[in-house]
């Protein structure tokens, strides 16, 4: 079992900076227009060839209300005849992506993402997941990873069973925080009995796993009050929490202008939330996986991590890294072998795209040789904790220390910090590190120094 991360308040000071939470490498930043349909073509033949297994994420950009927190790509709307046109762009889009591959290929982890997944009725969840079937390798067996993200504002018993008939056998459920001064801040009022209706009906339903989402750092928020939250949290008792740091860009999210900012919990108030949520969630008997994810030890996620084949792409942390993920509806991200590309983030051209039988690929990025070498890396320290020279050299014909020796300097500054323990053969992240693993990653970005730090959240 992985050691406790240990807090160190003065090494937190030091490397909380800002950076990317690497569900990439290269990030999304580095994204560019000169990616398109031709290449994503390219890539879905040579999936077919190899015959891998599939990860499918689809995501419905709909809300009923907006949260003023949210940095989603969204569209606020009343009106539940928006989605009709969207299913038909999206079903061309599912057709034409399927034709380019094999219908061997299983598709063994499928995510509902959005929005809220749930603002489609149930005829139009059945209908989409229809259209799925037809064209994709669907398992029947309910052995697949198959989950949504729920708003339980948005949901019921019957939507619970509804989602269940239909394949799926995992719930994300967004609650960030339950203390009415701070829902009412952020707009979004949901009541704790609302949250545990929806979870026991997933329990008597049998859904195989249950993450709740939580976020520390909002307006109103104390650590008093947010103990309380991440207590009731407990007490449901769920399979996996994410808990995110707040990050407030209200020049880059229009929503978060309406928060009022002098309500932000002070820096050091947040650091005692997230102190004060890992002690409660470490004597609840949760594991820190990493980068805001904690999972109970006989979670899928933990099981990975010990066995070392954990994985993390643009779904977060995953045991289905394996995987080509095809990026379906609006804004939507794909990563099919070297190959990251993204739909437009623009409804109205996504849907004019697929109106003129054309895909909606609108940028990306195909890895050269470092970036695979540097993306090995990354992922064996943000999933693992710890980074094998062999291994690298081994797979990249490479000597480790030759290649990475610019960088030398920098391990060696961390490891006399106690964020990492360097050694001729490895490197491994240190209980006090942990919590810091993105900048020890950000060691191993080629792109950091050329971009906008402004862009990202900080580490904690």
């Amino acid at each position: 079992m992985l050691d406790a991360i240990r807090w160190d308040s003065d090494l937190i000071r030091r490397y909380d900076l800002a950076g990317p939470r690497y569900t990439s490498y290269p990030t999304a930043v580095q994204f560019h227009g000169q990616v398109g349909t031709f290449d994503l073509f390219h890539a879905l033949r040579d999936s077919r060839k190899a015959q891998r297994p599939l990860s499918l994420y689809v995501h419905v950009p709909f809300c009923a209300n907006i949260c003023y927190y949210c940095a989603c790509n969204k569209v606020i709307t009343k009106d539940r005849g928006r989605a009709q046109p969207y299913l038909q762009r999206l079903e061309q889009e599912i057709q034409l992506i399927a034709c380019h591959l094999d219908p061997a290929q299983t598709v063994e982890q499928l995510h509902f993402g959005g929005g809220t997944p749930t603002f489609l009725s149930h005829d139009e969840l059945r209908q989409l997941m229809a259209h799925l079937r037809k064209h994709f390798n669907l398992l029947n067996d309910d052995s697949g990873d198959y989950g949504i993200e729920i708003d339980p504002r948005e949901a019921d018993w019957s939507t619970m069973g509804l989602l269940r008939e239909l394949g799926f056998n995992r719930v994300s459920i967004g609650l960030q925080d339950l203390d009415p001064a701070v829902q009412r801040a952020v707009n979004r009022l949901q009541s704790l009995e609302e949250t545990r209706a929806v979870i026991d009906a997933a329990r008597t339903l049998q859904f195989r796993s249950i993450n709740i989402d939580l976020i520390y750092g909002l307006p109103k928020q104390t650590p008093d009050n947010f103990a309380r939250t991440v207590e009731e949290v407990i007490s449901l008792q769920p399979d996996r929490l994410s808990v995110f740091n707040y990050a407030h860009l209200p020049e880059r999210f229009m929503p978060q202008r309406r928060i009022n900012s002098s309500d932000l919990p002070s820096p050091a108030h947040k650091l005692e939330m997230l102190q004060r949520t890992i002690e409660q969630l470490t004597a609840a008997g949760y594991r820190y996986i990493g980068m805001d994810h904690f999972a109970l030890p006989d979670d899928e996620l933990a099981i990975a991590q010990e066995e070392h084949t954990l994985q993390r792409n643009f779904q977060g942390y995953t045991t289905h890294g394996h995987c080509d993920l095809i990026g379906l509806g609006v804004s939507a991200i794909s990563q099919i072998g070297d190959l990251y590309c993204q739909n437009s983030s623009d409804l109205t051209a996504y849907q004019n795209s697929l109106a003129s039988a054309q895909l909606a690929t609108s940028r990306g990025l195909v890895c050269n040789a470092d970036d695979r070498l540097r993306r090995a890396v990354i992922q064996q320290l943000i999933c693992n904790f710890k980074l094998e020279f062999a291994e690298i050299e081994q797979q990249f014909n490479i000597d480790f220390q030759g290649y990475f020796g610019a960088l030398w300097p920098q391990l060696q500054g961390m490891a006399e910090d106690g964020l990492i323990r360097l050694e001729r053969e490895r490197i491994e992240v240190l209980p006090a590190g942990r919590l810091l693993v993105r900048s020890v990653c950000m060691v191993f970005d080629a792109y950091l120094e050329q971009q906008n730090r402004q862009r990202f959240s900080r580490v904690i």
